[in-house]
């Protein structure tokens, strides 16, 4: 029969002591203190180690297990803040009743015996011994111990109940889960028990080292490209391009603060991958960052403001000019319209697509010299407060002058109208077509065949209402669906100035007749009226 020993209780906080095994412990509460001087006053040092229920300081016996370890005292350390225990197991123990003496908590302490398999030769026993134990090493191993320790430890355990003990005490478990074992009694379910945790824990590692393994590698490759980019940079360095890397990042943070479409940030995006890896007096270099800052300076997003006030645009119209009734009258009904469109209170808007879309218009001015044909696009921007954009197109021979040149030319630039968009600063300006009249035909093309698509296209419905550029192969502010390379010309509002209409070429007399034609015959400043007057 088990003996019955009366021992100090040392609660423990947070861990689970196993026979056989050797723990150290921390102490500082006074009534725990005086229970470890007292079991270090009897002959046998023994002290009766049990887990706490409850992470509390003051320790009750409603907060400690039943179920403990008979434990040892081996070595102890005392401090300013306490003293530091080396405790090892000797044997499980049940409290049959906890006693509080007015100095420390007393247990009568009843010996527990392992409960051994009905045969041990059989051979699941056997072989769940032989698992655990082979388990145990490989959990060793990939905790970083030493092989050798890990094989001498476990040799010189062989008996099942002990093995298992050993191996509770180093798994890397909750405290509960630690106490489920130590109550286990019965040697082969508490072996089964362990080689579980074993095993999960096994699969943990290994998780843990496939994932360092990822990090280790995805951390190599980011170094290798980070001392790549280095020599990079040291190589651009001797060979006096230090600053390429500093004006792609520049081109880059630009690019950035700039809401481009899909397609626009895509062809953005592809030419500075093609800058930083050209060299920088290449020609193919200067082509692309003439291009890309071409880019990064239009109005992708940035529209003017619009006022239509007619009262407004009445007195503008009086105070720049003097007479000409018809065209004013003229000019202040197609305002009207604009804001009749801006403002309708209907949902739906009446008539085809090209009604309903609030859209620039194309004014046709036809007229001697000096009659006050560009004055007028002049008060015409300046009633609707948009910029004011003007364009001479007299003697132009090269459809580039409008379409704008290929890239595969070292100067190539964008035409005439990107380039007056780039520099009204919005992508809503009032466009002036100058010395419409004077466009030629060469060897080279037709430009006012290219300027027919260009008004044309911003005639039709909303769908087409873009102007290709051939510099520029990215879409320029419009819906995501229009093809890279076109601009936005909805917003734009086109005055074109000719001296005689029969004189239009071809195809500008095709467009002609898609525009508002108004015939100026006199014009007279109000800066110049107590001078002269021109009648028609």
């Amino acid at each position: 029969m088990s003996e019955r020993l009366t021992l100090p209780v040392l609660p423990l906080r947070e861990v689970v002591l196993f026979p056989g095994v050797s723990t150290p412990v921390g102490a500082g509460r006074p009534a725990t203190l005086r229970a470890i001087e007292a079991a270090l006053k009897s002959d046998s040092r023994l002290i009766f180690a049990v887990a706490q229920r409850e992470n509390v300081d003051t320790v009750s016996p409603d907060v400690l297990y039943t179920t403990g370890t008979i434990a040892k005292i081996s070595q102890i350390q005392r401090g300013l803040g306490g003293v530091q225990l080396l405790l090892h197991g000797e044997r499980r123990g049940t409290a049959l009743h906890y006693t509080d003496n007015g100095r420390y908590l007393e247990a009568v302490v009843h010996e527990v015996d392992d409960l051994p398999p009905l045969n041990a030769g059989d051979p699941a026993f056997v072989g769940l011994h032989r698992e655990a134990r082979e388990r145990a090493a490989e959990l060793g191993q990939k905790s970083g111990l030493p092989e050798d320790v890990v094989r001498q430890v476990l040799e010189e355990v062989s008996e099942p109940g002990r093995l298992a003990d050993l191996v509770a005490g180093y798994l890397e478990i909750q405290p509960a889960e630690r106490q489920g074992l130590l109550e286990t009694l019965s040697v082969e379910d508490r072996l089964r028990r362990v080689l579980i945790h074993v095993q999960r824990q096994i699969g943990v590692l290994d998780a843990q080292e496939h994932i360092k393994s990822q990090v280790q590698e995805e951390l190599g490759e980011r170094q290798r490209e980070m001392f790549l980019r280095e020599q990079m940079k040291a190589i651009r360095k001797e060979l006096g391009e230090g600053d390429e890397g500093t004006e792609v990042e520049d081109l880059r943070k630009r690019f950035e603060a700039l809401d481009l479409p899909e397609a626009a940030r895509k062809e953005v995006d592809r030419e500075l991958s093609r800058l930083e890896r050209a060299s920088r007096d290449s020609m193919e270099a200067q082509v692309i960052r003439t291009y890309l800052e071409t880019m990064a300076e239009l109005p992708w997003n940035k529209r003017a403001e619009e006022s239509l006030d007619l009262k407004r645009a009445a007195e503008i119209l009086e105070q720049d000019h003097y007479g000409l009734k018809d065209v004013k009258d003229q000019v202040l009904e197609f305002l009207a319209v604009r804001q009749l469109r801006q403002r309708s209170p209907d949902p739906v808007a009446q008539g085809n697509d090209d009604d309903k879309q609030a859209r620039g218009q194309v004014l046709l001015f036809v007229g001697p010299p000096g009659v006050g044909k560009t004055s007028i696009a002049k008060s015409i921007a300046r009633a609707m407060g948009r910029p004011y954009v003007r364009i001479s197109l007299g003697g132009a021979r090269d459809e580039a002058d409008i379409r704008g040149h290929r890239r595969t030319y070292v100067g190539a630039m964008p035409g005439r109208i990107i380039q007056g968009m780039k520099q009204a600063g919005a992508k809503n300006p009032v466009f002036l077509l100058d010395e419409l009249d004077k466009l030629g035909v060469s060897f080279q093309g037709d430009p006012a065949a290219a300027l027919l698509e260009v008004l044309g296209r911003a005639l039709r419905p909303v769908g087409s209402a873009v102007c290709r550029d051939r510099e520029l192969h990215a879409e320029h502010p419009g819906p995501p669906a229009r093809p890279p390379g076109d601009g936005d010309l909805r917003g734009l509002h086109r005055a074109r100035k000719a001296r005689d209409r029969e004189a239009l070429p071809g195809s500008a007399t095709a467009a002609r007749e898609r525009s508002d034609a108004g015939a100026v015959h006199g014009h007279g400043r109000r800066a110049e009226r107590d001078h002269h007057e021109l009648h028609p």
